[in-house]
């Protein structure tokens, strides 16, 4: 079973051992920046671990936009070693239950981008519900999924 469990000082070491496939350097940040990220936005942020079987195995960060309003997330990845076995897809679906209970205010929005160049990435966002919304930015597309 997948599940998120939030970034503390007790796992955030976990998160600086997550690594990238050959190549994946140029579709998402390593965890070690987004915690950065996380840390000056904190108020409108949430980084999380991504666990399977108790072991972190992933990494993504949910945040609030309250221009605009809507929930980002950014910087989801899974370790080399276990791509391919659903757990991103899973992630997504916790992800997505996290923003519908609305932590950081109200909006029925999720955006994330996608690199044009990651097809696997944009096929599990599509089969989500997430849509291009026409947004592109040199790479990267922006995706968009309204919920409830």
């Amino acid at each position: 079973m997948v599940e998120l469990r939030k970034i503390t000082e007790d796992n955030f070491i976990d998160a600086f051992h997550l690594k990238l496939a050959k190549g994946q350097e140029s579709f998402v940040s390593h965890p070690i920046r987004s915690l950065a990220q996380a840390y000056v936005y904190r108020e409108q942020c949430q980084p999380f671990g991504i666990y399977a079987d108790g072991k972190m195995v992933g990494y993504v960060m949910v945040i609030y936009d309250y221009d605009i309003p809507e929930y980002d997330i950014r910087h989801m990845m899974i370790d080399e070693s276990v791509q391919g076995h659903g757990f991103g897809s899973a992630a997504l679906d916790r992800v997505i239950d996290y923003i519908r209970t609305k932590p950081f205010g109200k909006s029925s929005r999720i955006a994330l981008t996608c690199n044009k160049n990651n097809p696997v990435a944009r096929k599990m966002y599509e089969s989500k519900g997430f849509a291009a919304t026409g947004v592109e930015d040199e790479d990267e597309i922006e995706m968009a999924l309204t919920v409830k």
